[in-house]
């Protein structure tokens, strides 16, 4: 429109003018401000907002003069107040809100009525859109407090406000619309950044994540190469230590096969040296035994013709050999064959020395009682014929071991007591006769039953102890099950006699023979022994009889002097033979020594004595002891009414007495002490007469036992004895 362009360039051209430059407030005509006044500087309310400073009073008061002039004039609106009302205002109030144009609206009203104009809204100046939020708020306040009507301005003035007002409408609407797509711009640069950002942190974590999973996949690979690697070497030093292992093994093999073909080789050294020491040792107690028999030839020298005392000395003369090859392998080691040769050809020597002595013995005793009988036949002819027969008897002398005569003892056992012997050594080899064919039975089942009864009757009596009670009876019951015919535990196995008709004489052989062997043995080693290894005889004994006789069959062939029984040499006997029916072990031709034979006799005298004494003590009480304390004392009457035997005698009788002593006081009492007495004072000088000087240790150990025991008038209880508390354990 032209009326509109020319508006514009008015206001254009108003502000490039020296006034458009002022400070001008538009409101100072509402507000009556007029200041300033002649001669001075004045001011007046400045078009755009503010008061106008005029720079010389003559301006100063021109103006003012102008203003008061124009506003003593009658108000009236302008032809081109009515245009502005007209054009302008209706196609501003299109693009404003409601609220904007009621206020034009009621300005519209305003204008048209002559009286009073409403204060028009605060205006943003055009030049500053983004303080118009601020510049709003103040104007507000400013039409709140100048609501009330006001005079019309001039044309001029209202002119110009009406331009001033659609300038700022028009640059309120554009900034507020500049104000709102900068917004909106802003808004979409924000969400397209925030978009942005937040896909860039996507792709970052994305390429982060990545980064870690290739990092953690090399470190894996490396780690499993590593791994690898590792398990690579450990195989090759496995290997190589394997190979190592197995050349050092093989050298190990090698040297121990090596040492054990040396330790076998000394050891067989050893063995076959230590044979043939022992061997020497027996040739050397072969030979003392046979010259001390040289000795004894010396009470017939007066019916020999040949010269004793150069027997005496050659055998002398081999004993000293002997002995002299002993003395030197003891320093050297062992002997040499060499050394057992010429050993053996001095027994050898001795033996035909004594063979010939004895031939010469023989002979001269043949020759010497022909001439007896024969001076005999005289004398008895001369006594026919000088008168009446006058008969006497005249018994044959009766030669001791010594060659002294025996007044009051015998050396033979009683005939009742052989009898017994002898009928205890036919039960023995009955039983023997009986499990024969079990004995020499090819089969191997045979052959294994044959083991396991052995094995369940030798094992209970091997474990016998003096631990507890509890366990002793454990043990003899096991043993009464067994011959009982009950199967019993053995090895792992059940085994019962039943499984064999003759493994029921087998086991009572067996356990006799094992009972026997351990007096032989264990009690020969540990003395206390005897009492729990008897009692369990003495329980057996007492439940299975046959078992007792066979225990005794043993005993007396193992030890004769436990019968009593000193057995004879008969004409034709080997020496060996004579030698095993005295007690002695003979292996290989070799005797065991003197001490060793003692030590087994001593044993299995003890047991026989715990076992006279004792009972099982949960058998029945009402029957008598199969073998009591009178078997005892008829042991101990036969002995007493022998010839006692150099450094035996006083061993078993000592044993016997330590063992069976204080029973047997207990028992006999006063006929004990008479016994005691006895020995003491009859046979004691004999056994001391019989006694060398090399054996009087077995002697004094009797005699200071029995002293003691008269002097005390009582015998101690024997150590080990089995009292009523062992039996609650």
């Amino acid at each position: 429109m032209p009326s509109e362009g020319r508006c514009w360039e008015t206001l254009q051209a108003l502000r490039s003018s020296d006034k458009g430059r002022l400070c001008y407030h538009r409101d100072w005509l509402l507000r009556g401000e007029v200041r300033g006044g002649p001669g001075v500087g004045g001011a007046l309310p400045a078009a755009r907002g503010g008061t106008l400073l005029f720079p010389s009073p003559w301006l100063g008061r021109r103006c003012e003069h102008d203003v008061l002039e124009e506003c003593r004039s009658v108000p009236k609106l302008s032809s081109y107040s009515g245009w502005v009302v007209d054009h302008v205002l209706p196609h501003m109030q299109e693009n404003q809100p409601s609220s904007e144009t009621s206020e034009s609206s009621r300005s519209t009203s305003d204008l048209e009525q002559p009286s009073c104009v409403p204060k028009s809204p605060v205006r943003t100046p055009a030049f500053s859109p983004v303080s118009s939020a601020t510049a709003d708020g103040a104007e507000d306040k400013r039409e709140s407090q100048h609501a009330e009507p006001m005079a019309l301005q001039s044309s001029r003035g209202i002119k110009v406000e009406g331009c001033i007002r659609m300038y700022e409408l028009v640059h309120r609407m554009r900034g507020r619309e500049g104000l709102r797509q900068w917004q909106e711009e802003q808004e979409r640069k924000v969400r397209a950044l925030s978009e942005m950002a937040s896909e860039q942190l996507k792709r970052f974590d994305e390429r982060k994540e990545l980064k870690h999973h290739k990092e953690f996949q090399d470190l894996r690979e490396v780690m499993e190469k590593s791994s690898r690697e590792a398990l690579g070497h450990q195989e090759k030093l496995k290997a190589e230590h394997r190979h190592r292992a197995k050349i050092l093994n093989l050298k190990l093999r090698e040297a121990e096969q090596q040492r054990l073909k040396q330790v076998e080789q000394e050891r067989l050294r050893k063995e076959e040296g230590q044979v043939r020491l022992r061997g020497l040792y027996g040739l050397q107690e072969e030979v003392l035994h046979l010259n001390q028999q040289l000795d004894a030839s010396e009470q017939h020298k007066d019916v020999l013709k040949v010269d004793l005392s150069a027997i005496r000395t050659r055998g002398n003369q081999l004993c000293g050999l002997v002995s002299g090859i002993i003395r030197a392998t003891s320093e050297n080691g062992f002997p040499t064959a060499e050394d057992q040769a010429v050993a053996e050809r001095a027994l050898q020597e001795m033996r035909d020395l004594l063979t010939s002595l004895q031939q010469e013995i023989a002979r001269a005793c043949e020759d010497k009682r022909r001439q007896d009988l024969e001076a005999q036949v005289k004398r008895q002819d001369s006594h026919m014929q000088q008168g009446p027969e006058v008969h006497r008897e005249t018994p044959a002398p009766s030669q001791g071991p010594g060659g002294k005569q025996n007044e009051d003892l015998q050396v033979k056992v009683q005939d009742s007591t052989m009898r017994w012997y002898h009928q205890l050594q036919d039960v023995s080899s009955q039983c023997v006769l009986a499990f024969e064919e079990l004995t020499n039975s090819k089969d191997s089942q045979a052959k294994k039953v044959k083991m396991d009864l052995q094995k369940a009757a030798t094992i209970p009596v091997s474990q016998i102890s003096t631990i507890a009670g509890s366990k002793l009876k454990e043990i003899f019951d096991k043993i009464h099950n067994l011959l009982s015919g009950k199967p019993v535990q053995s090895g792992g196995r059940s085994v019962s006699v039943t499984l064999n008709p003759q493994g029921l004489d087998f086991v009572q052989y067996k356990l006799a023979e094992k009972f026997v062997k351990q007096g032989e043995e264990e009690v020969a080693s540990h003395h206390e022994a005897a009492f729990p290894i008897a009692v369990v005889a003495s329980g057996i004994w007492e439940l299975h009889p046959r078992v007792g006789d066979l225990i005794l069959a043993h005993l007396h062939r193992k030890c004769p002097y436990s019968v009593p029984f000193y057995p004879p040499f008969k004409e034709g006997m080997a020496l060996e033979d004579y030698q095993r029916t005295l007690g002695y072990q003979v292996k290989d031709s070799k005797v065991e020594q003197q001490d060793n034979f003692l030590k087994r006799m001593s044993g299995m005298i003890r047991l026989y004595a715990a076992i006279i004494q004792l009972r099982w003590p949960y058998g029945g009480r009402q029957q008598i002891h199969p073998h009591g304390l009178n078997h005892g004392w008829r042991w101990l009457a036969q002995i007493l009414n022998m010839e006692p035997l150099s450094d035996v005698t006083a061993t078993l009788l000592f044993d016997f007495l330590e063992v069976c002593g204080n029973a047997l006081m207990k028992q006999y009492q006063v006929q004990f002490w008479k016994m005691i007495l006895l020995i003491k004072e009859d046979y004691f000088p004999r056994i001391e007469a019989i006694t060398s000087s090399g054996q009087m240790g077995s002697f004094i150990r009797l005699k200071q036992f029995l002293e003691k025991c008269l002097q005390r008038k009582e015998i101690p209880v024997p150590k080990g004895f089995l009292t009523s508390s062992f039996w609650r354990s």
